[in-house]
């Protein structure tokens, strides 16, 4: 429904009122990090590891509080700023650590956002990740089935937090000196009772190839069985010393898995036991309800062999015919996507109504932005329990050369996520908003009618308010972003006019 609006009032009884800000501040270019600097009150002493996506280093309290344990700081990297996989992952880690308790994760301590230096510190964990487990493959029977329990247990902890991680592998696995396994690295992961960031911004499957469930192929995130799956994996790697599926880096390769059974292990490695066999293979289900459905019913499994009952995959010594992965593959191209349980009643409830504000930080005028800004305010402030997440599309590819840097260095994209939070911080003062319900998406795409319109289906969105530009004629010929956005939505636009 288009909807444009009067002139808002802010003398208005019925709504806060919400002040126009100045422009937003850039954000600062990026550290280059060494030891000795001070970043957020803690001084980096050791660079430890540099990963994918971010830096990870040792630091001290440097005027912080001192929580009393050895600290680590993340710093995400922001990959020429080409990446931002890596920019709202991190936004997701500091959503969600911070919710999570208990000796299978690492306590989280402090965080900086993208408007200073970004940065999470979190407690180091003294032991080693199980990684190197992995050159020493295959491991003795008893080893496998002693880390795949303790990693178990962790998963089965994780799951009652309402958290999925969807990026186990051996090096997000540490143990502890006692031998408690610890989760690590929570960039992919997706809480149950908090926005999934990557899930509405990202439309691409997301995961480490070799790891990947078939469920997260098909962008199913939220299922806490795909974990499940990848310590399948995990322990299929140890037992034999190689993948069941490879390491596949495109989304077809990825596809297989769909159809594709694994090579059996004992067919790889002879000593294998058939109850190990058929733990490892009931992992590794297509069909997430063909698997064990929690991480403690998984590692009791692992732990008390003599229990498990077994089935033709225990004597499974060669994988299908031709003729069944050809019937599987069909199938799987008429199936709809897996999907994970559907959340309880009260749950979607507690998650209350999506509003999306569209706002071009770019291009519209601060009389625009400002309108747009109280109108939303308005609409958020009628809707108790509502979140409101604040999008911006930033056009990539097309006809132009793309800049994904400035002249100082720092990612268009986080200057544009900068603006983006600095557009909403009234909104978010005025009606108490806190991280859980005032959100910040910055979409990439050459088409922004397209990317709005995708971004509120597949968050379910009730309601996107958006600012219009004055009309041209090439405007009126081509078709603005709000018409074509008016016309195709399957949720109320409000369109905010100058």
């Amino acid at each position: 429904m288009d909807r444009p609006l009067d002139t808002p009032d802010p003398q208005a009884t019925d709504a806060p009122t919400v002040a126009a800000s100045a422009l937003a501040p850039a954000p600062p270019p990026p550290l280059e990090l060494q030891a000795g600097q001070v970043i957020g009150g803690y001084r980096l002493e050791q660079a430890l590891h540099t990963g994918g996506f971010a830096h990870i280093w040792s630091v001290s309290p440097a005027g912080a509080a001192d929580p009393g344990l050895p600290l680590i700081m993340k710093v995400p990297r922001l990959l020429g700023g080409r990446e931002p996989a890596a920019i709202i992952g991190f936004e997701a880690e500091r959503l969600i650590l911070p919710t999570l308790a208990g000796p299978h994760v690492p306590r989280f301590v402090a965080s900086g956002g993208f408007a200073g230096q970004p940065y999470i510190v979190m407690e180091r964990i003294a032991g080693d990740s199980l990684r190197p487990r992995l050159d020493a493959a295959p491991l003795p029977i008893t080893e496998v089935a002693d880390l795949g329990a303790r990693t178990a247990q962790a998963l089965d902890a994780l799951h009652a937090m309402r958290v999925v991680h969807l990026d186990v592998k051996p090096s997000n696995v540490m143990l502890r000196p006692d031998g408690t396994a610890v989760l690590v690295d929570f960039g992919l992961a997706c809480h149950r009772r908090l926005p999934d960031l990557l899930d509405e911004s990202i439309a691409l499957p997301l995961g480490t190839g070799p790891y990947m469930s078939p469920e997260q192929v098909q962008n199913v995130r939220r299922d806490p069985r795909s974990d499940l799956f990848a310590l399948g994996v995990m322990l299929y790697h140890f037992v034999t010393g190689v993948r069941p599926f490879g390491a596949p880096d495109t989304v077809r390769g990825l596809r297989r898995r769909l159809y594709t059974e694994a090579v059996p292990p004992r067919s790889v490695r002879e000593e294998c036991p058939p109850w190990l066999q058929e733990v490892i293979l009931r992992c590794l289900e297509v069909d997430p309800a063909q698997r064990w459905q929690t991480g403690a019913e998984l590692a009791q499994a692992l732990r008390h062999p003599g229990g498990v009952i077994l089935t033709e995959r225990a004597e499974r010594m060669q994988t299908e015919g031709r003729m069944t992965r050809l019937r599987r593959w069909l199938r799987t191209r008429q199936a709809a996507p897996a999907q994970a349980p559907a959340p309880s009643v009260l749950t979607r409830l507690m998650k209350g109504p999506l509003i999306v504000a569209a706002v071009d930080v770019d291009n519209g005028s601060p009389a625009l932005l400002e309108r747009l800004r109280h109108a939303v305010g308005r609409v958020v402030a009628a809707e108790p329990g509502a979140r409101l997440a604040c999008v911006s599309v930033m056009r990539v590819g097309g006809i132009r050369v793309d800049d994904f840097m400035d002249e100082q260095g720092r990612a268009t994209h986080v200057k544009q996520l900068v603006a983006l939070r600095h557009w909403a911080e009234p909104i978010g003062r005025a009606l108490s908003l806190d991280d859980r319900r005032l959100t910040y998406h910055v979409l990439e795409s050459a088409d922004p009618a397209a990317a709005l319109l995708d971004y509120v289906q597949r968050s379910e969105a009730e309601h996107l308010l958006m600012g219009a530009r004055g009309q041209s004629a090439l405007r009126r010929y081509l078709g603005s972003v709000s018409s074509q956005v008016v016309a195709q939505a399957s949720c109320t636009v409000t369109v905010v006019r100058v």
